[in-house]
């Protein structure tokens, strides 16, 4: 059974502007999957449309188990708990720590009352530092998320997704704002998680080089529609100009 469906799913925003038309598409449990296509295609708003941060105007979205479209506020708290989301511009609070950051990824499984004066058990805040070991973060678990750098912040992001305990991984261009060298290291990182940890991800991506090496599946996506769907060793570059309308494939070497 898939983890998550979209089933004939469309989506206009004002009852003018068409983001998604009619898009159906399965993900199966451990993919990683990547999203590619030009700016206002609809990448982020199937992410959105997923943890019920905008709604769907027609179909359906199932995710582990749930009619996403049908569920509650109640339901709708347990779906963002089993999908971590991960921001272009990281959406950490600044003026807390790092560890208080990553603990954050828990407050899904707290009381408001809990929530509100930052109670967690040192199980979790073990875990909060196991995380951020993995990520090569400890030594800045106590500084102030505005001292660090985009890709430090960005692996924070990760590790309060991963306390969450997600069964899905939401990347919303994860690495739009970072360097080279830093989006490797994301990349890189999400990449483990994905193999190491079996948590699904779907990550929306600009940069076609970047998904050609990392996913594991590809979804093209131009005008609100899907274009292309399958391994990133058969998306060619007449393809790609189908997706972006534009020799955006020229740089692509490893594309035919």
């Amino acid at each position: 059974m898939p983890i998550l469906e979209f089933k004939n799913v469309s989506k206009v925003y004002n009852n003018i502007t068409k983001a998604l038309t009619d898009i159906s598409f399965s993900v199966y449990e451990g993919e990683f999957v990547s999203i590619i296509g030009p700016s206002g295609s609809g990448k982020s708003t199937i992410l959105r449309c997923i943890n019920r941060l905008v709604d769907v105007t027609q179909g359906s979205i199932i995710f582990d188990g749930h009619d996403i479209n049908k569920a509650d506020k109640k339901e709708i708290r347990q779906v963002r708990k089993k999908a971590g989301m991960i921001f272009q511009h990281y959406n950490l609070v600044d003026r807390l720590s790092v560890i208080e950051n990553v603990l954050h990824g828990r407050l899904g499984y707290k009381s408001v009352m809990s929530g509100v004066i930052g109670h967690y058990t040192e199980e979790e805040k073990e875990k909060a530092f196991q995380i951020l070991a993995m990520l090569g973060l400890t030594e800045q678990a106590y500084k102030r998320c505005d001292e660090l750098s985009g890709g430090q912040k960005q692996r924070v992001g990760i590790a309060r997704s991963l306390m969450q305990e997600p069964r899905l991984i939401l990347c919303d261009e994860p690495i739009a704002s970072l360097d080279p060298s830093s989006s490797k290291i994301i990349m890189d990182h999400l990449s483990d998680i994905n193999e190491t940890m079996k948590i699904t991800c779907i990550a929306n991506l600009h940069q076609v080089d970047v998904a050609l090496k990392y996913a594991k599946r590809i979804i093209g996506i131009t005008a609100g529609q899907i274009v292309y769907d399958g391994p990133p060793e058969k998306l060619t570059r007449s393809k790609i100009y189908e997706i972006y309308q534009s020799d955006e494939g020229e740089l692509i070497t490893d594309v035919k």
